[in-house]
């Protein structure tokens, strides 16, 4: 049976949904937000909180375009520059996005411009305008690998927010509008392409919000072929796998999806070897992994994995993948459903896991397929058997996102390490206050 653990915090957690039906194109301003008393009520130490608003400031526009300029002469070969002198007075059509340079320059820089400083540029060129709503600006950047990792994460039933770790800013997406059954069931989230999907249930049906990057909105309607929940999930760039969870009568399932964002299709692929709820996906070595969850006919912890080749559309189990507790960890036993599906990442194709007990990182020897610690977790990244507390890889580096909790108050806090560096040492990117564990969490890159 399908337990209902909606007192636990959900692996992703609900998020809002706000339709902002004229939005033309989302950007981000520096505001600062009072409540009714006109205090904050977000402490940042010091950092900007960034709040999504329909209206650029002309200054952030022409700072922005500037940016673009620069970054664009920068990357400009010498033969480019010189037919660019040639062409730019005679450069009337408003195709070229910035005149002076044509639109192939244009679109050469402006691809390396952080995606932050979009909405700014946009409000002053509707050819621009036009390349982002299309999401044709983002499949550029794609193509000449321009790929900046934000991290979606929500604390609050309704709220989402983002952070972006390269400008340490935080920024308020539009509040969903679900229904009061949707708000209280397990709920998955998961960033692919430009947009951020968070799956639930409404009564007896699943039912999934997206939010668009280009829009800066929530719609709702979109269906998987076998909907589901608990499922693992991954994703790499325009594309995502899900594979196994539980049907809507809490059966569990050894069937896998893949959903193209551009597209908006969903493809059936082959079931697993084994069936499997409340287990993790990730890709590494370009194959997807399923690993962990809980299965077999006494609901007990699966400690292998499942490797899926896209090329070859087969599925290999693989056995001790999952980063079981072992020891002392596991001298106190809770029932299996008690505790987070496995905190696992990839960076640089190496799979890390995040030991929430031991307070230990961890890595995987593909080659041994043996687990061994490399250090520890932030200090103050607080958890309930593992819910809370988000584990995610965030371009080159690893980041931990919890803090902190007493009753009725307490902090969230962005942690983040690289890899290559050496041994973890754990960098603050940012801190807020929040009275609430994280409920879901995840890395749109784009």
């Amino acid at each position: 049976m399908l337990e209902d653990r909606s007192c636990l915090v959900s692996r992703d957690y609900p998020r809002t949904c706000e339709r902002e039906n004229n939005w033309t194109c989302m950007s981000y301003r520096i505001e600062k937000i009072h409540d009714k008393h006109g205090k904050r009520p977000l402490q940042n130490d010091g950092e900007e909180e960034v709040v999504a608003t329909k209206f650029p400031k002309l200054s952030d526009a022409q700072e922005s375009l500037e940016t673009a300029l620069t970054l664009g002469a920068l990357s400009m070969t010498p033969s480019d520059q010189s037919s660019n002198r040639c062409h730019a007075g005679n450069n009337s059509d408003s195709s070229s996005l910035i005149h002076v340079i044509g639109r192939d320059n244009s679109i050469s820089c402006l691809i390396r411009c952080s995606r932050s400083d979009y909405g700014a540029i946009a409000s002053l060129n509707s050819s621009f305008r036009s390349l982002i709503r299309t999401g044709e600006l983002y499949r550029l950047r794609r193509q000449n690998g321009v790929v900046e990792h934000w991290v979606y994460f929500s604390c609050q039933l309704l709220e989402w927010e983002a952070f972006d770790p390269s400008r340490r800013r935080w920024m308020r997406l539009p509040t969903m509008n679900p229904n009061e059954c949707f708000v209280f069931s397990d709920k998955e989230s998961l960033a692919v392409g430009t947009e951020l999907l968070v799956f639930g249930k409404e009564v007896m049906s699943h039912v999934i919000y997206r939010y668009s990057l280009l829009t800066n909105s929530w719609s709702s309607g979109m269906s998987m072929i076998a909907p589901r929940c608990l499922f693992g999930s991954a994703s790499r760039g325009e594309i995502a796998i899900l594979a196994g969870g539980c049907d809507s009568q809490g059966n569990i399932l050894s069937s896998a999806e893949l959903y193209n964002s551009e597209m908006g299709t969903w493809k059936t692929l082959p079931s697993m070897n084994k069936p499997r709820k409340m287990c993790s996906g990730v890709f590494m070595d370009r194959k997807f992994y399923v690993i962990g969850g809980i299965g077999g006919p006494e609901s007990k912890l699966l400690t292998c994995g499942e490797e899926y080749d896209l090329e070859k559309r087969t599925w290999t189990e693989i056995p001790n993948m999952s980063p079981v507790r072992t020891g002392a960890a596991r001298e106190t036993e809770t029932p299996a459903t008690s505790e987070a599906p496995p905190l696992v990442a990839v960076v640089n194709n190496e799979l890390y896991a995040a030991d929430y007990a031991d307070m230990a990182v961890r890595k995987y020897d593909k080659h041994n397929r043996v687990w061994f610690t490399v250090g520890r977790l932030p200090e103050r990244a607080g958890s309930m058997n593992g819910w809370g507390l988000a584990f995610r890889a965030c371009g080159d580096r690893l980041i931990v996102i919890g803090g902190p909790r007493s009753v009725g108050e307490g902090f969230i806090e962005v942690n983040s390490w690289v890899p290559s560096e050496g041994p973890p040492q754990w960098n603050l990117l940012g801190r807020k206050q929040s009275g609430s564990f994280v409920y879901n969490c995840a890395v749109m890159g784009c």
